[in-house]
């Protein structure tokens, strides 16, 4: 039985990631999609990243990897750096806006290839907040006693979305957009409630979850962004299947994220310059430069990877954690923002790993 004391300190013990594929820079897509040098300097210019890992053929468009072949690799390898057995999970959540099927649920997959089995899972079906919130309800349940340790994974295939064969340059800038700013990955932690002994190897210094913030703000907001799901009935439906409002989330996204940088520094008592690193929302390089700009903290380690990466969505806040971890001295904070522009959710969520003892 789990136990049932209340607020128990919850801990980061270890990341895992996994990208599908070699590297693909923005020269490869224009080579494959016939596009001019004005372009390629648009993509340098207005986006900046320089290269992403997608889930298909870029050449014929067969599918490489699934999400649940990716969240298996990224979740495999966390326990294995928690040095915990699937045997010791007791709660998998996964946050994702591409599940492979709607049913079954892509966690549940990911579960059964990992051995794990007889525990609740669940799945969030969200955008770029949905990393968030798999913290929000792993800690939740964790804290209130209810699980002693649990896997959260987030990632996204988005790239079976897109047409291969498309012109790019017949494409409005709401669809064009996407082909550059997204790439597909995974990844996972491993959180724990389980009081560590003294010297334990990667427990008594793991990161310390001091709070996570998950909110809708959409109320009269169109959508930012719109990902369609084809169903036999509909499949030849003449709406695309993505579009981007690209300009309402440059405006919205800096001032979502300030707000809730803003409420997480009030709810914990810090100050700015106390905060040693940040990492921002990831939509584009460009964008997470302003957004950066907009956060002002004076002396905190920028953690971006959306320039390598690309937007994969669910995955970008676990490759930011990754780096975190590895830099992340003792007797230091962090703030992680998310905005999900999709229907507007603000997240993020506040780390502190405590002096040595």
């Amino acid at each position: 039985m789990a136990d049932q004391r209340p607020d128990r300190t919850v801990r980061i013990l270890s990341t895992g990631t996994a990208l599908p594929g070699p590297p693909i820079d923005t020269e490869a897509l224009a080579a494959r999609f016939g596009m001019d040098r004005l372009w390629r300097q648009w993509v340098d210019t207005f986006i900046g990243t320089r290269t992403r890992h997608l889930a298909l053929d870029l050449a014929t468009g067969a599918p490489r990897e699934s999400l649940a072949d990716l969240a298996t690799t990224a979740a495999a390898t966390a326990l294995t750096r928690a040095r915990v057995s699937a045997e010791d999970i007791d709660l998998v959540v996964l946050g994702t806006a591409t599940p492979d099927t709607l049913m079954p649920a892509t966690v549940n997959v990911v579960a059964d290839r990992l051995g794990i089995d007889g525990i609740p899972t669940f799945q969030l079906q969200s955008g770029c907040s949905g990393a968030v919130q798999t913290f929000d309800v792993a800690t939740s349940l964790l804290a209130a006693g209810r699980s002693r340790t649990a896997l959260v994974i987030g990632g996204d295939v988005i790239a079976k979305h897109y047409d291969v064969s498309a012109d790019l340059g017949a494409l409005p800038p709401e669809q064009l957009v996407n082909y550059v700013l997204f790439g597909d990955g995974a990844g996972a932690a491993v959180l724990t409630a389980e009081t560590p002994e003294t010297g334990e190897p990667g427990h008594d210094d793991a990161p310390v979850v001091r709070t996570v913030l998950t909110r809708l703000t959409g109320l009269g907001r169109e959508p930012g962004q719109v990902l369609r799901w084809y169903g036999l009935a509909d499949r030849h439906r003449a709406e695309a299947p993505a579009n981007e409002d690209y300009k309402a989330i440059e405006e919205l996204v800096p001032e979502l994220a300030a707000e809730v940088a803003e409420e997480l520094l009030d709810d914990l008592g810090w100050q700015r310059d106390e905060v040693g690193h940040l990492l921002p929302p990831q939509l584009s390089v460009t964008m997470t430069e302003k957004i950066v700009k907009r956060l002002d903290f004076p002396l905190a380690d920028e953690i971006s990877v959306v320039g390598d990466t690309g937007n994969n969505g669910n995955a970008l806040l676990f490759f930011q954690l990754e780096r975190l971890l590895d830099v992340m001295g003792p007797a230091s904070r962090a703030v992680a923002v998310a905005i999900e522009s999709s229907k507007w959710i603000c997240s993020g969520l506040a780390l502190e790993r405590e002096p040595l003892r």
